[in-house]
């Protein structure tokens, strides 16, 4: 357990790997024998049609329940569907307690459809702040990690974002537009200017991740739900992006933040993004 005999970091530096067999495991065991398997009886609407759940979302959850909880005793897994079951469970985020933020399929359209695009993420967090971060796409067999101040990694290599390159537009994913308040959808319209070239967004960790290998300029986001971003925060930070509110503040996981946000390559980049949310662009 966590406390006086030993620090979160001591626990990453003995259990890490053990976490990455974790969620290996896990998307072996529930998730890609779904893939393109799946029969409509697997599949659900939650908010709407958008926002699918499968039996491999459900399933892949309740293993990195068990299983996370019992490498780390004392901790807590805040899952998404654990919480679209019961919304109580997500105050755990701002407890005590370290927290495992689960999103078991991250990308269920994608995956529901037979697209490649989905991934499993993983976070563990202290006191609102992400430590370590896994981020893993199994039909890619790809998987992203990232430790605080120990920098980002995908398959073993180190990740550096990087500014992006001069004299082309920057390329946005941004929010799909069922998932944005009218106040939302005219700061998203910011985006659609000169030199810069917006997208839709797919599944959120495979954007951040595309963020932290150079691939990606920014994101433009406009919900707060923490499964889908602490990983993919972390590990944009650790290849030495930064992240945004429309206050100038880093995107809190414990909520209350100006929304939309951003995510971006750069510090550089982040606050141009943030400038074109709000209006002010510098």
């Amino acid at each position: 357990m966590i406390g006086n005999t030993e620090t979160i970091d001591e626990f990453l530096a003995r259990h890490a790997g053990d976490v990455e067999e974790a969620v290996r495991k896990a998307a072996a065991a529930e998730i890609m024998p779904r893939f393109r398997q799946l029969a409509a009886h697997e599949v659900d609407q939650k908010a709407g049609p958008h926002d699918l759940v499968t039996d491999a979302d459900r399933k892949a959850e309740l293993y990195l329940t068990e299983a996370l909880a019992a490498l780390l005793p004392g901790s807590v897994v805040v899952g998404e569907e654990a919480v679209h079951a019961n919304p109580a469970t997500y105050e755990a985020i701002q407890g005590d307690a370290p927290v495992w933020i689960v999103d078991p399929v991250d990308g269920t359209r994608q995956f529901v459809h037979g697209d490649e695009g989905f991934c499993t993420l993983v976070a563990l967090a202290l006191h609102g702040v992400v430590r370590a971060s896994w981020t893993y796409a199994p039909a890619r067999d790809q998987l992203a990690t990232a430790v605080r101040g120990g920098g980002a990694f995908l398959d073993g290599e180190r990740l550096f974002a990087g500014p992006p390159a001069p004299g082309r537009d920057l390329t946005v994913a941004t929010s799909h537009p069922d998932y944005t308040t009218d106040d939302q959808k005219r700061a998203l319209l910011g985006v659609w200017a000169d030199g810069v070239a917006p997208r839709p967004c797919g599944s959120a960790g495979l954007e951040y991740l595309a963020i932290a290998r150079g691939a990606l300029d920014a994101t433009a986001f406009s919900w707060e739900a923490a499964w889908d971003h602490a990983a993919g925060l972390l590990l944009v930070e650790e290849a030495g992006g930064a992240h945004l509110t429309l206050t100038g503040e880093p995107f809190r996981i414990t909520g209350g933040n100006t929304l939309p946000f951003t995510a971006a390559r750069d510090a550089a980049t982040a606050r141009l993004v943030t400038g074109l949310l709000s209006g002010t662009r510098p």
